[in-house]
């Protein structure tokens, strides 16, 4: 009986999200590396030259709407120019002496240091450095430091101001709490004394980090952890939600619905039961449009007229590897950041990206994403 129950869930499901009759469709957006952006970022190609610059004028989108004084008004950001006062903040955690020591998160930290310093004009008084093997307390990873070092990161940022954050130590997820995760799951980082203290909440790092920031004020970010696709909470993926033109897509719910049901009879054909009730609650959510009011509620409290961008190890059900590269260790994503622009500084946000996926993709499983605290043009020039 509980058989028959879902897999006639599962077709009755199927059968209303199925694609209508005829030749199949253009590809999907997000198969595989490298390619699927929109039929295929390399099909398409990047336009001749180097990117072009992000414009200084402010940018609109979205509904207009009748605000205070019957102005109309509509949603805004402003992409930063780069040009201001460059802050870094570089942390790199490998919980020495525990059982979760990792080995190149420290290295990491000193890497991104040291390429802000010589490939974007980052001077060593603004960089802040917190490493588990500092002798200096001020110096060391832990909750509080790490809190403070994030609020002295964005203290009076500036329209045009760039500032950096590099996050590579242990990431994990716990019970969405507010509504906002399509999984149900908030992504954190752990500092080093997270047993004593706790982990920090993606929530609370958007909260620190994002909310202060004026229009135009670039935040880059870089989480080289697990779990950490959405790990700053920034509401536009660009591996979902770009075209080859930076258009927004919507997302495929025929698509997540199929996959939804493989992944429960698969799980049903193994005997593993929770597997099956992973996928058909997967599905129920996609059928009754809660990932929908997820993504809704998050572009509503996420979005920002602030230029924040957020380059993850990892999709969120995804671990990052911790590694050795040219002899040395290093967590790959922080190693394939620093590899990919100091080969070519001039990308845009979609070529980094796809750089950065096919220099990972012959050694490891992991998915590098992007995602930012608005509607960005992708082909655009990344700076900062």
């Amino acid at each position: 009986m509980f058989q028959y129950l879902i897999w006639k869930t599962c077709a009755d499901l199927l059968r209303r999200y199925a694609p209508p009759p005829g030749p199949p469709g253009p590809p999907t957006f997000d198969q595989g590396y490298g390619g699927g952006y929109g039929g295929g970022y390399d099909s398409y190609g990047p336009p001749p030259g180097p990117p072009p610059m992000p414009p200084s004028s402010q940018q609109n989108y979205g509904p207009q709407y009748q605000g205070p004084d019957n102005q109309v008004q509509q949603p805004f950001f402003q992409y930063s120019q780069c040009t201001g006062r460059k802050k870094a903040l570089c942390i790199g955690i490998n919980y020495i002496g525990t059982d979760n020591e990792l080995n190149g998160c420290i290295n990491d930290a000193r890497n991104v240091h040291n390429f802000l310093c010589q490939f974007f004009g980052y001077k060593e008084d603004d960089i802040v450095v917190l490493t588990d093997d500092s002798s200096n307390p001020v110096g060391l990873p832990t909750r509080d430091n790490i809190m403070r070092a994030m609020q002295w990161l964005v203290r009076d940022a500036r329209p045009d101001d760039s500032l950096f954050f590099h996050y590579s130590g242990h990431g994990g997820q716990t019970k969405d709490l507010d509504g906002d995760e399509e999984d149900g799951q908030d992504e954190v980082i752990y500092p080093m004394d997270f047993k004593e203290t706790s982990h920090i909440v993606d929530d609370v790092t958007n909260m620190t980090q994002v909310k202060p920031l004026p229009p135009g004020c670039r935040l880059t970010a870089i989480f080289d952890s697990c779990h950490s696709g959405s790990a700053l909470d920034l509401p536009y993926m660009a591996c979902r939600f770009y075209s080859t033109e930076g258009k927004i897509k919507e997302p495929n719910l025929a698509l997540a619905a199929g996959q939804d049901i493989l992944g429960a009879g698969m799980a049903y054909m193994r005997g593993d039961m929770s597997g099956v009730f992973k996928g058909v609650t997967s599905l129920f959510k996609t059928a009754t449009g809660n990932n929908a009011k997820a993504e809704q509620y998050a572009r509503a409290t996420r979005t920002s007229p602030a230029d924040v961008i957020s380059w993850s190890g990892c999709k969120d059900s995804q671990t990052s590897a911790d590694t050795v590269e040219a002899g040395t260790a290093t967590g790959a994503m922080s190693y394939a950041f620093i590899r990919a622009l100091s080969d070519n500084p001039q990308q845009s946000y979609m070529g980094l990206l796809n750089t950065l996926r096919n220099h990972m993709r012959a050694k490891y499983s992991q998915k590098p994403q992007l995602s930012a605290s608005h509607p960005i043009d992708t082909n655009l020039m990344f700076i900062c």
